[in-house]
């Protein structure tokens, strides 16, 4: 019992500096990040705040578990992302700026999400890949998301929303099938991602190491 109170002193020193490590210095270190702003061109903001419907889909993203299986961080020039196309350039703390919470990713079965809306700006093929992956990307692993799809008979003209699908995915005749609210979003939320634009101190670390 004599020793308790330094116990207690050592205990709570270690979850202290644990702390400190975790959360004060990596507050004090980025917490007062700023968007880039081009000194030539005042109108060239990045990374600006996309919101809308991009943000609501990013809770979709989020509560599909689509982070356990895609990764939204590129490691950069010289290694195997950038070999797949995921990116030019590595992503920074700026890349996140206004991404929260922040969609790392747990692991790749999938591709890396980071500038998928670059490297596929069209909204027909998300929409067909997340209502049958494998329709697009053969050999997929990805499960099929038509929960976020429905239905409906045709009354009287076609929707401009209906996705257009064939073989076994077609619907039946008179029938469609068009994307739900949440598909939407999730869509304008992929759309969006979009982390190539080139940044000073991804500049100014490759003269650092060029000197």
């Amino acid at each position: 019992m004599k020793r308790f109170p330094l116990f207690f002193i050592g205990v709570f020193a270690t979850f202290a500096l644990a702390w400190i490590g975790v959360v004060a210095v990596p507050q004090a270190q980025l917490g007062k990040l700023q968007p880039q702003i081009d000194e030539d061109n005042t109108a060239d903001v990045y990374p600006i705040s996309v919101g809308g419907v991009a943000d609501q889909g990013r809770r979709v993203f989020v509560a599909n578990g689509c982070v356990s299986c895609h990764s939204q961080q590129v490691r950069g020039s010289g290694t195997v992302d950038a070999a797949r196309g995921w990116g030019d350039r590595r992503t920074v703390p700026l890349d996140y700026l206004y991404g929260q919470p922040v969609e790392l990713g747990l692991m790749r079965n999938g591709p890396d999400l980071t500038n998928i809306g670059v490297r596929q700006p069209n909204a027909e093929w998300h929409y067909l890949h997340l209502y049958n992956p494998r329709a697009v990307t053969p050999g997929s692993i990805m499960p099929p998301f038509r929960f976020l799809f429905e239905k409906r008979k045709i009354s009287g003209e076609r929707s401009t929303d209906a996705i257009y699908l064939s073989g076994d995915d077609a619907p039946p005749e008179g029938y469609e099938v068009v994307p739900s609210p949440e598909a939407k979003a999730l869509v304008g939320y992929l759309l969006s991602r979009d982390k190539s634009h080139s940044l000073k101190e991804i500049k100014a670390s490759k003269e650092g190491a060029a000197k």
